[in-house]
């Protein structure tokens, strides 16, 4: 597989009426994020600078129709980064219009959870989200397989239905 590049991506997020994201790590290691995971261990206040392209993207693909949702399943009770996402980034998140929910893990029970964190479009255009051991980010890789898509599309299904939608889960 041949990695997408950010462009590339842009152009799925944009092309498509359906983008889900599921992500199913207890933690992540994005370099970005280290200073502002910092700032909330610290009870500082965060800088969410680091996330301005990345909410202007997703206002821009919303306000054009684009439907963006993402699913967290996480292990409870909340580590430390799971915390930090809840509280200090997942509410610009929906503020500029991702529709997030979480799943607790053990609701997850008996839903197929394939290996790796995805992106799926419109439920026929898979991008793998690869992490290293240590969290950090190998990227992002389409994926030709139908095989593969249809189980991610079953998943994204499933985990939808029992997810927790943010404003629900936070209180």
């Amino acid at each position: 597989m041949k990695e997408i590049s950010l462009p590339e991506f842009r152009d799925l997020l944009r092309s498509h009426h359906r983008a889900f994201h599921l992500e199913m790590k207890d933690s992540y290691h994005v370099t970005t994020e280290d200073e502002p995971f910092r700032q909330f261990l610290a009870g500082e206040t965060v800088d969410l600078e680091w996330m301005a392209g990345w909410l202007a993207l997703i206002r821009d693909t919303t306000g054009a129709g684009v439907a963006v949702q993402r699913t967290r399943i996480v292990s409870e009770p909340l580590n430390d980064y799971a915390r930090f996402l809840l509280y200090a980034v997942t509410p610009s998140n929906v503020e500029a219009g991702e529709d997030v929910r979480y799943l607790p893990r053990d609701k997850a029970a008996g839903i197929d959870l394939p290996a790796e964190d995805c992106w799926l479009f419109d439920d026929s255009k898979l991008v793998l989200v690869i992490f290293a051991e240590d969290g950090r980010s190998y990227g992002m890789y389409p994926s030709d397989d139908q095989e593969l898509t249809a189980r991610y599309a079953r998943v994204s299904d499933e985990v939808w239905e029992r997810a927790i939608p943010y404003s629900e889960y936070i209180s």
